[in-house]
């Protein structure tokens, strides 16, 4: 009895073993249909290869040359067109300040007073040497008069053979020379009490500072009663002209070719968003930095209104132009590998590899320099599976012939 109940298991185990190996075989002979299908079909997706004998088909495009004109967005940063710290030319004390900190100030302007009491001391004595200098130079001009009359009427009485002795004349001659030599030294001490006045004086108008040009004051470091001298680590104030800013640019390597003194440059500020601005390339530094490989440029701005104010950082609508065409092909185009940077050129039905140099980027096209020229055709895109020399048809058969 235990034999006949095997013998249907068996039996539908081997029938369910017949229906699966039908429907796998049936699965792999549609994937087969399909694969051949897909190849008799001849379709072909980007660079493929064809049926025919190898060929493979591409899409194309030609290069073209045009003028470059495009605008790039380049990082500045606002300095004051002037900016000075101002230190005492003299160690004083700070007697009185009339600015503060956002003052304005006119070019001129008593800003500081100090005072130092040696000064005052040191006036005095050289006023003093002076007037005893003009006295000794009265009084050698008094003797040397004297003098002169003196030896004029020993020379008169000395006509009359036996009234004069030959000696005294000599000396009276010899004292007139010696008053004239002490009347020219007096003068020369005055001349030098003058020049000790006159730099006293000098040094005494420092007491009063002064602010060399209009501007702004932005620091304000002591107070009144405070020590200053010029070789101290604060300044007293510091002014800065903001009414005419500099935009300091560094413009990178490429394009420095196309900078031009005096050429009007627009700009916008995050302070003032949707709003834009304009200066002049005023000064061009002719030496790159070897750090960031850029160039300073510094633009002239007007900012008479005060709205713009040092440290910001405008963004510079910098213009960017070439002198003549160059040629342009679609950025997919170009292909790098490990050597070298190439586009793929179809001629005479086969690929050939043309080394290139890549330039600006101009929306969907790039810059390319090298054996290439106008109207040559180049795969859309370039690939280092395309090696030179293999046989290529492109898609709308625009293949270049010689």
């Amino acid at each position: 009895m235990n034999r006949n109940l095997r013998r249907p298991f068996a039996i539908a185990i081997l029938l369910m073993g017949e229906v699966f190996f039908s429907l796998s075989c049936g699965s792999n002979g549609g994937a087969s249909q399909s694969a051949s299908a897909q190849q008799s079909s001849g379709a072909t997706y980007g660079n493929q290869p064809s049926a025919q004998g190898g060929v493979q088909t591409v899409d194309a495009t030609k290069v073209v040359s045009q003028q470059l004109s495009l605008t790039v967005r380049l990082p500045g940063e606002f300095t004051p067109y002037e900016a000075v710290a101002l230190y005492p030319k003299v160690t004083a004390f700070v007697r009185w300040i009339g600015v503060d900190r956002g003052s304005r100030v006119k070019a001129g302007q008593e800003i500081v007073r100090l005072e130092a009491p040696e000064l005052v001391a040191q006036k005095q004595e050289a006023d003093s040497k002076l007037q005893e200098s003009e006295a000794q130079r009265a009084e050698a001009a008094a003797k040397l008069a004297s003098d002169q009359s003196t030896f004029q009427r020993l020379k008169s009485a000395a006509a009359t053979p036996g009234v004069v002795a030959g000696n005294d004349l000599d000396i009276a001659q010899q004292t007139m020379e010696a008053d004239a030599a002490r009347l020219r030294a007096a003068e020369r001490n005055i001349e030098a009490a003058k020049a000790a006045l006159s730099a006293v004086t000098q040094i005494q108008s420092y007491l009063g500072v002064r602010a060399p040009f209009a501007g702004v004051v932005t620091e304000r470091d002591v107070h009144p009663g405070a020590l200053v001298s010029p070789n101290g680590n604060e300044p007293i104030v510091r002014i800065e002209n903001v009414s005419r800013l500099r935009l300091v640019l560094p413009v990178p390597e490429t394009y420095v070719p196309d900078t031009i003194k005096g050429a009007k440059v627009s700009f916008t500020v995050a302070a003032f968003p949707g709003e834009k601005f304009a200066g002049k390339i005023a000064r061009v530094a002719d030496s790159l930095d070897v750090k960031t490989r850029t160039m300073p440029v510094e633009l002239d701005v007007s900012n008479a209104s005060g709205r713009l104010a040092p440290g910001m950082y405008p963004q510079v609508d910098w213009p960017v132009r070439r002198p003549r065409p160059t040629l342009f092909v679609p950025t997919s185009s170009v292909a790098r590998t490990n050597e070298k940077t190439f586009v793929v050129r179809i001629h005479n039905g086969k690929a050939d590899w043309v080394d290139v140099q890549t330039g600006l980027t101009s929306g969907k096209l790039i810059e390319v320099f090298g054996d290439l020229h106008e109207g040559d055709i180049v795969a859309t895109r370039g690939t280092d599976e395309l090696k030179p020399g293999t046989p290529v048809k492109t898609q709308d058969g625009t293949e270049k012939k010689t």
